[in-house]
């Protein structure tokens, strides 16, 4: 009866809320997958916070998963692991269902894409805030099954490159001497990985800047293809042009020009985590997600209409016809 009773207290105490040394309520995180570096630079800025910002979100436990058949999965998951249980005081789990019972939000980082619908499942399930890091998904159906589950259960989820976020990129919608946005070139590194769809495993930096200053709208996309470079060339349907090159050759880095009504602008490049941290926290206390699933969606069919351009010769490809054709696949597997 003793054994009983101890093991009920053990799981009451996991359920309450963290306090601060200020006697304020703090959420408490979860990780799911720990083969990626953006999980010791997360897990660093809200278990150390250095400013209000990150304050009030502390990761206290997570599930290593990690993917054998992808190398910089399999190569990192022990060291990264390690590195969070011993420098963070985060607890590591067995499964995702144990993770759940200990957390309030919960951050899905593995690095391979093909495992975040399975992995998103049982903590959309549950009711948990959630944030997908890039990509969202390894198909464009399933990133269409994930906020389809999303909106059944009602529950917050959104997924972002940090790119979206950096302060160059944020400050040039808004910069009087650009005005309008007219058209913008953006550029990243786009190495491959054969398990992804191309620009998903990494071009998804790039085309998340693009799609942050252009926003919705895109109808049809045409690709280049070569060893060294893509270009993507997407046509908005009031008309506006906006371009994407991935890039494997040479100098490799993040940024873009816009073109405006008024002016023409850099926008400067990577400015790291924070940024992105900042608006996972507000995410997580407000509930509110800072990116639409409408924009995330398109986003990752400029993407797949891309590869469709890449098979077809560089032939246009539209948006709706990659969207209608993963929106089968799904009805086809849920039946």
């Amino acid at each position: 009866m003793r054994i009983l009773l101890g093991i009920l207290i053990l799981f009451a105490v996991a359920a309450l809320p963290l306090r601060s040394g200020e006697g304020k309520t703090v959420l408490k995180a979860g990780i799911i997958g720990l083969d990626t570096s953006h999980v010791p630079a997360f897990t660093g800025l809200l278990n150390k916070p250095k400013e209000p910002d990150f304050e009030g979100v502390r990761v206290v436990a997570a599930f290593a998963g990690g993917s054998p058949d992808i190398p910089s999965s399999k190569d990192r998951l022990e060291g990264f692991t390690r590195e969070v249980r011993e420098k963070f005081d985060v607890e590591i789990v067995d499964s995702i269902d144990e993770l759940l019972k200990k957390v309030d939000v919960v951050l899905l980082e593995s690095v391979d894409g093909r495992k975040h619908l399975e992995q998103a499942t049982p903590v959309i399930k549950a009711g948990k805030k959630l944030f997908i890091d890039k990509p969202i998904a390894g198909s464009l159906a399933d990133c269409l099954m994930i906020f389809e589950l999303a909106r059944a259960h009602k529950v917050p989820v959104f997924s972002s490159s940090s790119l979206r976020f950096a302060s160059g990129v944020a400050a040039v919608k808004t910069n009087p001497k650009v005005g309008k946005v007219f058209g913008c070139d953006a550029w990243s590194p786009c190495p491959l990985e054969e398990h992804h769809p191309d620009f998903f495993w990494y071009g998804v930096h790039g085309v998340e800047t693009l799609f942050t200053i252009m926003g919705t709208g895109c109808e049809k996309v045409t690709r280049t293809h070569s060893k060294e470079f893509d270009v993507v060339t997407g046509t908005w349907k009031d008309g506006r042009i906006g371009t994407f090159r991935g890039i494997r050759s040479g100098k490799q880095d993040y940024g873009a020009m816009v073109f405006g009504k008024d002016g023409i602008a850099p926008t400067g490049g990577y400015t790291g985590y924070e940024p992105l941290v900042k608006e996972i926290v507000k995410f997580f206390k407000t509930g509110v997600p800072p990116v639409s699933a409408e924009e995330t969606t398109e986003m990752f069919a400029f993407m797949e209409a891309a590869d469709e351009s890449k098979r077809q010769g560089g032939r246009p490809v539209t948006l709706a016809s990659v969207l209608e054709k993963a929106r089968a696949a799904n009805l086809k597997r849920l039946k």
